[in-house]
């Protein structure tokens, strides 16, 4: 199930995100300081995290997070709002393992190549992040400073911003949902005890046994499934999804040169 950003006071969220709140104008609004405080929504947003990484999105509350740091879910509201709110700071605090700069010298392709690796592959190493919907994004300094980044090296293609506001989506896109299947790939042999190396050799010849004339019927995909098939999935390979991922960024920058072809041609 997905978990959407934005769904409690975007006001606050935004104020937590970018630390407004200590602001000059903000600490003269605020009543006079109590005793120093012991806990900190940084260290709320750190626990935050280590549930999703250790539990999942479905474990995340309030009282788990409250209880990983030693304290009742009551005493997090004084930091943070609420669940809501949270979300969209654990997920703007994970983006800054992402980094910041690509050098440009071997080229956009290159670039643009680097950045996909580094962000799906942090994309399995916290895959809560993939069910953080981006349907209304709450804007953080770190998912800026990751665009940011990207449109660095995009914008040396010399593709102006009408373009570039449809390829960036589209990377984005590719990256996080080649990422889930992988993720999900992942999760499913850990739910189930089976390993996919396993799951790729039962399901082997399974729906020929089942449906004998099942080839008749589907020639095509008996086709896709025979011709040149990857070698199932074993210790220390890739594995096919991340062949699955590196031959569709092929595709997509492929894309990209064919729009810069034509941009060329028509100047």
């Amino acid at each position: 199930m997905a978990a959407f950003t934005g769904q409690g006071d975007p006001r606050r969220s935004l104020s937590l995100l970018w630390r407004a709140e200590d602001s000059g104008e903000s600490r003269r609004t605020r009543p006079p300081r109590g005793p120093e405080p012991t806990l900190s929504v940084d260290a709320i947003v750190d626990a935050g995290i280590a549930v999703a990484d250790a539990e999942g999105m479905a474990a995340l509350s309030m009282r788990t997070v409250g209880e990983r740091l030693g304290r009742t879910a009551m005493a997090l509201y004084t930091y943070v709002p609420g669940k809501t709110e949270l979300v969209d700071l654990m997920y703007d605090r994970a983006l800054a393992e992402l980094p910041t700069d690509y050098d440009p010298a071997p080229g956009w392709r290159s670039a643009v190549t680097s950045w996909a690796a580094d962000t799906w592959e942090f994309s399995l190493r916290h895959p809560w992040v993939l069910q953080v919907s981006q349907a209304r994004p709450v804007p953080g300094p770190h998912e800026c400073a990751a665009l940011e980044t990207l449109l660095r090296v995009l914008y040396t293609t010399g593709l102006d911003s009408a373009a570039l506001r449809r390829i960036v989506p589209l990377l984005l896109h590719f990256v996080r949902g080649s990422a889930r299947t992988a993720a999900e790939s992942r999760a499913a042999s850990a739910a189930i005890g089976v390993s996919a190396e396993d799951r790729w050799h039962s399901r082997t010849g399974t729906p020929a046994e089942v449906v004998p004339d099942f080839a008749e019927r589907f020639p095509l995909l008996v086709r896709l499934e025979t011709e040149g098939a990857a070698p199932p999935p074993g210790e220390g390979q890739a594995g096919p999804h991340r062949a699955a991922f590196e031959a569709g960024l092929t595709v997509v920058l492929d894309g990209i040169e064919a729009a810069l072809a034509r941009r060329a041609a028509a100047d």
